[in-house]
């Protein structure tokens, strides 16, 4: 994996001291390494940010020794990419690096797949991402054990006797629960088995897994990182050298790169990134009081409310909290009015966008949520507007 130290010497300094980024002893904040991470050093007459490099194959004379061999190697506009994503991952740590691939599922089919061999046991939150669930059958086929438990309450401690992969995924999609990283990291070293994050929700601004513990942090680019619903992406990140290289192995073998323009897409939206999360968290929580007023509405969830269940452990672990309220309508039909009724707001499937999205989550199945169960991706609109767009949408939808 490419490592976690920038083309410049800007970011050689601790880690963040303050909430949003910025170090006590004057170290640079959330913003500033979101501008400049993985950026080359200013250089007479060349961009702040190369262009992407298309290739296949470069010329390579002599011993096939590189830096950069075929195109499903190496590639100049990855590597940026993956330099900026370490240093947010875990700012002034050399030893981590990145790993990006073509899809949020890429990136977690990478860690489940090249970490764990047949006759051992791996551990899933029964309420993670479906499509991370559905790789159980595809794990099982391999000979893998594959065990369920909930993410709420730290459940995932009593079934850890025997894995060898634990998987988290904090705050869980799209039910929003929270479990304590640290804790749970702890207890599975202990028992002998790997810890993966998926990060997709809260984001490397809004939650540092591998300061908490874990041994990857791994993330859908798709959503928050790139932000404009525009590109596909995923990453692995991690500080151990053997598991970067299995997982970079899998990445060569399986094919699952992505190609240039995305990641040089994704980098560009980077330099945002900070300003985007912190609208769009501060926008989450006026929504979700909002709500909380509404009849109609039940099991409101937001890890930034002080009356969330999860509120405790998320704010000893998160900086942020995310851009996704989920709340339950009385049933299908009124759950649609409501998303029919949105003027503003987008019905689809992703979350962390610019733009607020929303959609009834029952209609995919595979998740334990009732049939008026919507998840809303707040967006960086102005607030009163998101807040004013809803609550017209649901007085038209009480009308009906």
């Amino acid at each position: 994996m490419t490592g976690g130290q920038g083309g410049t010497e800007f970011f050689g300094g601790p880690e963040s001291g303050r909430q949003h980024g910025g170090a006590a002893d004057g170290g640079p904040g959330d913003s500033t390494r979101s501008v400049h991470a993985g950026r080359p050093p200013a250089t007479a007459y060349e961009p702040s940010l190369p262009g992407p490099v298309f290739v296949s194959h470069y010329h390579l004379p002599g011993e096939a020794t590189g830096p950069y061999v075929y195109g499903r190697d190496d590639n100049p506009t990855w590597e940026r990419l993956e330099q900026a994503i370490s240093e947010l991952e875990a700012p002034g740590d050399p030893e981590v690096g990145t790993a990006v691939f073509a899809s949020g599922m890429a990136a977690v089919a990478a860690v489940l797949l090249s970490q764990v061999k047949a006759g051992q046991t791996v551990l899933l939150p029964s309420d993670s991402y479906q499509t991370t669930r559905a790789l159980r059958e595809r794990l099982e086929s391999y000979g893998v054990t594959v065990r369920l438990a909930p993410t709420a309450g730290d459940a995932q401690l009593a079934a850890m006797e025997g894995v060898s992969l634990v998987w988290l995924e904090t705050p869980s999609n799209p039910g929003l629960d929270v479990c304590d990283i640290r804790r749970l990291a702890d207890a599975a070293h202990a028992a002998g088995a790997l810890v993966a994050v998926d990060n997709t929700l809260a984001t490397p601004l809004g939650q540092r897994p591998l300061s908490l513990g874990a041994d990857f942090s791994v993330a859908s680019g798709t959503k928050a990182l790139s932000g404009h619903g525009d590109l596909l992406l995923g990453y692995v990140s991690t500080r151990d050298a053997e598991l970067a290289a299995g997982v970079r192995y899998w990445r060569k073998t399986v094919g699952a790169i992505p190609g240039p323009m995305e990641a040089w897409l994704a980098h560009r939206s980077i330099a945002t990134f900070a300003l985007r999360v912190d609208r769009q968290a501060t926008n989450a929580v006026a929504l979700a009081t909002a709500l909380l007023k509404r009849p109609e509405v039940s099991d409101l969830r937001h890890p930034g409310l002080p009356t969330d269940p999860s509120h405790a452990v998320a704010i000893r672990q998160m900086r942020r909290f995310g851009s996704v309220v989920s709340f339950t309508l009385p049933d299908q039909a009124h759950a649609e009015r409501f998303l029919a009724a949105l003027r503003m707001t987008s019905e689809a499937t992703s979350f962390g966008s610019i733009q607020s999205t929303a959609e009834r989550r029952a209609r995919w199945g595979g998740d334990a949520v009732p049939p008026g169960f919507v998840r809303f991706s707040v967006g960086i609109e102005d607030p009163d507007d998101i807040v004013a767009d809803v609550l017209d949408a649901l007085d038209a939808a009480a009308t009906r």
